[in-house]
Formats: structure tokens, C-alpha cells, sequence
């Protein structure tokens, strides 16, 4: 497959830190190619054009959120536990590449309807493991018996990417990772049962 090739990669991680330091409409397919190293021909022998490489660069980073959180709901036993996982690695993996959060919280929000729409398809798979979490945290006891598993997905992943999406837009000026216990704390309080 062509995503297992170094050039490949080389894109993908040029593409991040062109797309994130010059915005999406100006990031040139010749700019992101010089960033890699590569001729301007050799973009295309793994991408389409500009969208496809976007939609690339997000579809390779969230397999690294879905497969993180995989390992997380095998390995943790509460559904608590998972959550707050989930949340620290989500808050650790954008902490760790400045690029890739300015790309995930800014530039793919700027794109067309057709590209948010690829885009959400992508998304779905990670959360559906977080709607996996919800509900089991039900059938436990753990979280309310009663709660609507869609309403209580938005609420959390909404309060996930809107926090990242401050600190991103606050020039990350402040440590992402020490909010995640705060939030973590703050989201398993609406969930908990009494």
C-alpha cells in the first residue's frame, strides 16, 4: 500500500507543517513538496490534488486516535478509566505536534462541505468507540442508566475539541495536558449515576 512507502510519510508530515504554517488555501502542492524533499511530480503519484492530501493527513492521524483508543477499552477495566484515557491521549497526542492541532482544530474547519463531509466519515469510527464506552459505562452502573448516548457523545467530544480548539487559538501559550484532568473531572460528573 501506498501509505506504507517513506515518501508517503514524508507527504503527510510536510503536509501538516505546510498546511498549519501557511493555511490550507495557501499551501501549495509545490510548497508541501519542498518541505518533504520531493519533486512536485511525486505528490501526485500519491495523492490527487491538495483535497486528497488533507483528507490523507486526517484520515492517517485519527487511525492514531481510533487505535490508541482501541488499546485504551481493552486494557482499562471502568468505563471511567477509559474516558479519562481518552481524554489524556487525545490531549497528549495534539500537545505533542503543535502542527498537526493548528490542522485538526483550524484548517480542516475552513474546508467545503464536501470535504467536512469526508472528513466526518473518518471521525465516525473513533466515535462510535466512544459511544462503545458510554454505553457499557450504562449497562455497569457506572454512568445514568437514562442518559441519550448521542447527546452525551457531542458533550464530551465537544468539550474535548472546543478546549483544544482554545488552546490552539491562544497560541498554545499554556499547558494542554494539565487541563486534561480538570476536564476529565468535569465530564465523568455529568455522566456518573448517583
Amino acid at each position: 500500500m501506498k501509505n506504507d512507502k517513506p515518501k508517503y510519510r514524508q507527504i503527510i508530515d510536510a503536509a501538516i507543517v505546510v498546511i498549519a504554517e501557511n493555511g490550507y488555501h495557501q499551501a501549495q502542492v509545490s510548497k508541501i513538496a519542498k518541505q518533504a524533499g520531493v519533486a512536485d511530480g511525486t505528490i501526485y503519484l500519491y495523492f490527487k490534488n491538495k483535497e486528497d492530501i488533507l483528507i490523507s493527513v486526517f484520515s492517517d492521524k485519527m487511525s492514531v486516535f481510533t487505535e490508541s483508543l482501541q488499546y485504551i477499552i481493552k486494557t482499562e477495566s471502568s468505563s471511567a478509566d477509559k474516558l479519562c484515557r481518552m481524554i489524556e491521549n487525545h490531549f497528549t497526542v495534539l500537545a505533542s505536534d503543535a502542527h498537526l492541532a493548528v490542522v485538526t482544530q483550524l484548517e480542516l474547519r475552513q474546508s467545503n462541505k464536501v470535504l467536512r463531509q469526508k472528513i466526518n466519515a473518518i471521525l465516525k469510527d473513533y466515535l462510535k468507540l466512544l459511544d462503545e464506552i458510554l454505553i457499557e459505562g450504562m449497562v455497569k452502573g457506572e454512568f445514568h442508566a437514562t442518559m441519550d448516548v448521542r447527546l452525551a457523545r457531542s458533550m464530551v467530544f465537544g468539550t474535548i475539541d472546543e478546549t483544544i480548539t482554545t488552546w490552539v487559538m491562544n497560541e498554545q501559550r499554556y499547558s494542554l495536558t494539565e487541563l486534561a484532568p480538570k476536564v476529565q473531572t468535569l465530564i465523568l460528573r455529568g455522566l456518573q449515576a448517583t
